[in-house]
């Protein structure tokens, strides 16, 4: 049974009598991370499978839920490494911008949202330290096998733009351009001044009468374009962001890794304090 089937089983109304706030982080903790599902006194026992038929069943809930997708991640990025052992790192220096350190140690260095990174078949330093988030790893890893491709035009688009990306505007739009302008709403010269501690580029020739343009280089052959609008109160014109690709960008990346760069970027910028 998965979450959405269990779901089914609830009342839907997030009542919270289970301890979570709402019924489908219940559904997903009983399906996924072997919650109680009798901590819901609104489910019928008798409409549940053999798989439910023990009152512990590990209890973890979303932590469970939280492990095991941090299982499969690492589990992409042990697949990820292999790959590369089957790759000309010398090679693909040159079609994905990074730097070659030479047949020893066979290591590709560049930069990513202002760090450098070293990249082997041993693993990935990120400024000399190993990364705490598979999912950095699981991007760079891409990077490098999508395998890179000419120097990027500068002709940017929105996701929008890109094959079969509907599912993704949502989720681009929600952790990194609203997120952003969330952040920054009438603290435009701010927004910059992160942008350019980040290693951005303030972009003023721009038809888009926006209040910040600042494109970023988030990977070698990965840039980002970042337009800001600041709210206007009187006239009711909430902050807004907007976020642009080069038009080449899926010979760089697959769209879930391209959306996780967005993600960063926003992270970063939201995280550098400017005194």
């Amino acid at each position: 049974m998965n979450p959405h089937e269990f779901l089914k089983l609830t009342p839907m109304n997030n009542c919270g009598e289970c301890g979570y706030a709402a019924c489908l982080a219940f559904a997903a903790s009983v399906t996924k991370g072997g919650e109680d599902p009798g901590k819901c006194p609104y489910v019928d026992r008798s409409r549940l499978g053999d798989e439910f038929g023990t009152t512990d069943r590990g209890a973890d809930g979303l932590a469970g839920v939280a492990r095991a997708l941090d299982d499969k991640d690492l589990a992409l990025v042990a697949h990820l490494k292999g790959k590369l052992r089957h790759l000309d790192l010398e090679k693909n220096a040159a079609t994905t911008g990074c730097d070659w350190s030479g047949a020893e140690p066979n290591m590709l260095r560049f930069d990513y949202l202002g760090q450098r990174v070293q990249l082997s078949t041993d693993g990935i330093l990120i400024n000399g330290q190993e990364p705490e988030d598979p999912r950095d790893q699981i991007l760079l890893y891409n990077y490098i096998s999508f395998g890179g491709g000419e120097e990027p035009k500068l002709d940017w688009i929105g996701m929008e733009s890109l094959p079969n990306s509907i599912s993704k505007i949502r989720t681009l739009n929600r952790y990194c351009e609203d997120r952003i302008a969330d952040h920054f709403r009438g603290r435009g010269p701010h927004l910059l001044a992160c942008g350019l501690k980040l290693g951005g580029r303030e972009v003023k020739d721009t038809e888009q009468n926006c209040s910040v343009a600042v494109s970023f280089q988030v990977l070698p052959r990965l840039p980002i374009f970042l337009l800001f609008w600041d709210e206007e109160v009187e006239d009711g014109f909430p902050a807004k962001v907007k976020v642009l690709f080069d038009r080449n960008v899926m010979e760089m990346l697959d769209l879930e890794s391209l959306v996780f760069t967005a993600e960063r970027l926003a992270e970063h910028l939201i995280g550098h304090n400017i005194s």
